[in-house]
């Protein structure tokens, strides 16, 4: 007895971890249980508290199949509704068109907009994305100057020069591309044109690089560790932010010269009252939400476009002779205007139809405000 006594107090330490390991091995294994399905509530599985699933959506989203891999596995299993927990947070993703109708319609009444951590540090939490809803409306409002008849007139003149330019620059290589590379990198030095007026390669490459670290870490664990894509992020973000108030400050100051942009427009508001304009941190936030929002979204939809115009020569025929037939029209060398825009309509169609068969948005996260149902499932 005594020997068993000595020999437990030498591996004293051996126990104690012992002990411990296998504690959390039986806390798991209940867990794993307790967050199994329950067929009277939303079916699926939420995984060890905090972590959940979160490393296998992390998986599916780094890997070629993407994140909707994820979502097909579980949909197999579980039907078209289905619940995990990813980011410490419980989500239920549904995909019917029902579903989605009722929450889409209930923004800021029965949902309101919620991002994962990651996300929500990505855009800022001044981004029109993420505000409350009192913000929200006035945020909204003030950008949407960006999208007025009189800016869009301007942007779209600027826009056609820049595609043109690009387009004749790959014909002179005479080489293959990426589709989706070189509408990323034109739709991108576009929109920073219309933003800010950026033209310069050096800079636009800084933004650039800067905007893709953000990107990435927007579905990454949100461990601030460095070499991490979330630390990448958030280091490229402070810099994005600091570059974008220098913008400001030299503008301001009247260093650099006033452009008709859509950061001028805001910097002309100074004078207005509180509720008619953006604070710098709102500027700079909603830049960076433009942006990333824009950038690859855009371009997604771009691809998706040329593609299912190659694989159908009837639609691609029919758009390339409204295009022809507005060209005709114009005198040679003139640029595209709004009103040519306006007149595509069946190029609209095109343009609907390949958002409808394609989707160049991740998901769209709510959370619900109160207890709700939808197409019969509860508990939310």
């Amino acid at each position: 007895m005594e020997d068993l006594v000595s020999l437990a107090q030498s591996h004293y330490d051996i126990l104690i971890v012992a002990v411990i390991c296998i504690g959390i091995t039986i806390f798991a294994s209940k867990a794993w249980r307790w967050t199994s399905t329950d067929k009277a509530s939303i079916p699926g599985r939420l995984g060890l508290p905090f972590l959940g699933e979160t490393f296998s959506f992390l998986s599916a989203s780094n890997s070629t199949r993407g994140c909707y891999d994820f979502v097909r596995l579980r949909r197999s299993r579980y039907g078209k509704w289905f619940k995990t927990r990813i980011f410490g947070q419980i989500h239920v993703f549904l995909s019917s068109t029902e579903g989605a109708r009722t929450v889409f319609a209930s923004d800021f009444v029965g949902f309101n907009k919620e991002y994962v951590k990651p996300m929500k540090d990505a855009i800022g939490e001044k981004s029109v994305l993420y505000v409350p809803q009192h913000s929200h409306k006035r945020i909204r409002r003030l950008l949407s100057d960006l999208f007025s008849m009189d800016s869009l007139s301007k942007f779209v003149k600027k826009i056609d020069k820049i595609v043109i330019q690009k387009l004749k620059t790959l014909e002179q290589t005479g080489k293959s591309f990426s589709v989706l590379d070189f509408v990323t990198k034109m739709n991108f030095d576009a929109m920073c044109n219309m933003l800010m007026s950026v033209t310069d390669d050096s800079l636009l490459h800084k933004i650039e690089k800067d905007c893709l670290d953000v990107d990435k870490s927007m579905i990454a664990l949100p461990v601030k560790i460095p070499g991490t894509r979330y630390y990448k992020g958030m280091k490229a973000r402070e810099r994005l932010a600091e570059t974008f108030r220098e913008m400001i400050d030299r503008r301001r100051n009247g260093i650099m010269e006033p452009s008709e942009d859509f950061l001028q427009s805001m910097l002309q508001r100074d004078s207005y009252p509180q509720n008619e304009k953006l604070d710098d941190s709102e500027i700079i936030d909603n830049l960076i939400t433009l942006l990333i929002a824009g950038k690859s979204t855009t371009a997604s939809a771009i691809m998706w476009c040329v593609k299912f115009l190659d694989e159908n020569r009837e639609a691609l025929d029919r758009l390339r002779e409204e295009q022809l037939a507005i060209a005709r029209k114009k005198p040679e060398g003139t640029s595209l205007t709004l009103e040519d825009i306006n007149k595509m309509s069946y190029g609209l169609k095109v343009v609907k139809e390949t958002l409808r068969m394609s989707n160049v948005v991740l998901w769209f996260p709510r959370v619900a405000l109160h207890d709700c149902t939808i197409d019969g499932k509860s508990k939310f």
